[in-house]
């Protein structure tokens, strides 16, 4: 049985119960700098991937499975937050296990705020580029887990695949606390087990939640870089098409980080969703159009 994850909590104080989930090879340190600031005034865990460190898999790469997974999690909030729903924040394939929780155990959750999300391990036409590496016959794993070393091995290479996820790179979001919090992510990284995260990208890759997304049955608000190059904006906004009760924000001139590359326009966003958001939210279906959608390509960095 997979055992739950260990939280990296943010804020313990009484008030809004979060839940955060970061992206493919990150750690829940990303949230340090990069959580709304909303959820630093409640009681807020950020929990890892599976396989991530600290999250390993014990002996359980070749067996992982949903139900695992899903359990796994749910362990944790029961645990963390006495059995109360919670609301969840996933960033990217963050996101797509917070679907995944909201489908089987909606007990546990009270809202799902999207940022970069996808509903499929292999988008309509666009398959991960850490997917297609471990696809190839005979050399796939090999060859991924050497350029997750090669990608993690130094600040700089580090940095330079995290910058592929931004659209604007003058944007100005990268500061002494930032980058910090990036290099902590990176140790967390190099003690992880490359076979262990390439197992997790092996479940991804044929796993999707699309057809059961109309069975979701709590408060989305999905906020889509218009500028997204990682996931593409097309597939984000399919997916809000999908979800009974969701409210969906597209973002001009933003790529695969909102939270990093529109800061302040994030954390209006999320507050008043959470403020007043889920009580308006009955079943209904809101694009704010705020971008021109940019065609996706198909060159993807590892990451994310």
């Amino acid at each position: 049985m997979l055992r739950p994850p260990s939280p990296h909590w943010l804020c313990e104080d009484p008030g809004i119960k979060t839940v955060l989930i970061h992206g493919m090879v990150m750690s829940p340190a990303f949230w340090r700098s990069f959580a709304p600031s909303i959820v630093r005034e409640g009681r807020a865990a950020a929990y890892p991937l599976p396989g991530h460190s600290p999250w390993t898999l014990d002996g359980l790469a070749g067996t992982l499975t949903t139900k695992a997974i899903v359990n796994a999690y749910a362990e944790a909030i029961e645990r963390d937050f006495d059995g109360e729903p919670v609301t969840l924040i996933g960033h990217s394939t963050g996101g797509f296990v917070s679907l995944l929780l909201a489908r089987h155990r909606p007990d546990l959750v009270s809202n799902v705020i999207l940022m970069g999300a996808f509903a499929c391990g292999r988008f309509e036409g666009q398959e991960r580029m850490a997917s297609r590496i471990l696809r190839l016959p005979v050399l796939g794993r090999h060859l991924f887990t050497r350029l997750f070393a090669r990608w993690i091995a130094t600040r700089e290479t580090f940095r330079f695949g995290s910058l592929e996820c931004v659209f604007d790179k003058a944007a100005g979001w990268e500061t002494e606390e930032t980058i910090a919090t990036m290099e902590e992510v990176r140790a967390h990284l190099l003690k992880s087990q490359a076979a262990e995260i390439a197992a997790f990208v092996s479940w991804m890759s044929r796993t999707s939640v699309i057809n059961e997304l109309p069975l979701i049955d709590v408060p989305v608000l999905n906020i889509i870089g218009g500028r997204d190059a990682i996931v593409p904006p097309l597939h984000q906004i399919h997916l809000s098409g999908r979800l009974p009760r969701v409210h969906t924000v597209i973002l001009d001139k933003v790529g695969h980080l909102p939270m990093a590359e529109a800061r302040d326009k994030v954390d209006q966003l999320i507050g008043a969703f959470l403020l007043f958001g889920p009580l308006t939210a009955n079943r209904k279906k809101t694009i704010t159009n705020d971008a021109v959608i940019a065609p996706c390509h198909n060159a993807l960095p590892l990451s994310l």
